[in-house]
């Protein structure tokens, strides 16, 4: 069989008379391909903005730390493009080694877009921690009741245009992250079936970030768009380390 390779050295195919630009490893077209077309990114002044792709469920569960971390990220990533960002804490009270005032407030008042509030009661459902059980039901009760209001406040407005940075989410969000709901499902305070029908009834423009739960939220598994579990390998609590300020709270 005869060769008809070319010799080394030689480009028989299109590539080599292809535009430098056009080439797959040529400069300019890796800088195309990079974020920014190879500009490094920047900070703009913040502007009510609408996104252009929100809608989804998220679900944050697992035994591992970086839950409430990770949709704080979010809320800040989302807050800082313009969009108009709530975060509600199911269930947030903690041990007596947290204190009253978490960082991730101090930074939500520093920042325009997104707003906070905390319906939790101190220590934990049925730790025996001296706080009260009925209180924590009674908490979590009033927490998906305000849920349901801010969702449909959210069907009720114009999440086609931007919406005011400091308005009352009452008015509208973009985003919704309820934290530690999940948690509060695990113990019996809040049922799958509202949880599911909250998500029906949510508009389609609105972004649901839900987090907490040491065990799979497997009812969420259809009607969630993303689904992440937060595994621990190893923690420092486990060492008898407490709450550290600044990164627990």
């Amino acid at each position: 069989m005869s060769d008809d390779r070319p010799e080394s050295g030689d480009r028989s195919d299109d590539a080599a008379d292809a535009p430098a630009t056009d080439r797959p490893d040529s400069p300019a077209e890796t800088r195309r391909n990079t974020p920014g077309g190879g500009v490094a990114p920047g900070a703009n002044a913040i502007e009510p903005s609408v996104p252009e792709e929100f809608g989804l469920v998220q679900a944050w569960w697992g035994d591992g730390k970086g839950k409430t971390t990770a949709a704080l990220g979010m809320a800040f990533r989302a807050a800082g493009h313009g969009y108009r960002v709530h975060l509600l804490q199911f269930l947030k009270g903690g041990a007596d080694s947290v204190e009253g005032v978490r960082g991730e407030y101090n930074a939500i008042e520093a920042l325009p877009g997104i707003s906070y509030e905390n319906t939790g009661h101190y220590g934990w459902k049925g730790l025996m921690d001296g706080s009260d059980d009925d209180e924590h039901a009674a908490k979590a009760t009033a927490a998906f009741e305000r849920t349901k209001a801010l969702v449909a406040a959210a069907g009720e407005s114009d999440l086609s245009e931007p919406l005011a940075s400091e308005g009352d989410p009452s008015e509208g969000v973009n985003m919704l992250v309820l934290d530690e709901i999940l948690y509060a499902v695990d113990m019996g305070l809040v049922e799958e079936d509202e949880v599911l029908e909250l998500i029906d009834e949510a508009p389609a423009d609105l972004e649901l970030v839900l987090t907490g739960g040491h065990e799979e939220p497997t009812f969420l598994l259809d009607a969630a768009d993303l689904v992440t579990e937060v595994r621990k390998v190893k923690h420092p609590f486990d060492e008898g380390t407490r709450a550290r300020k600044g990164t627990e709270y």
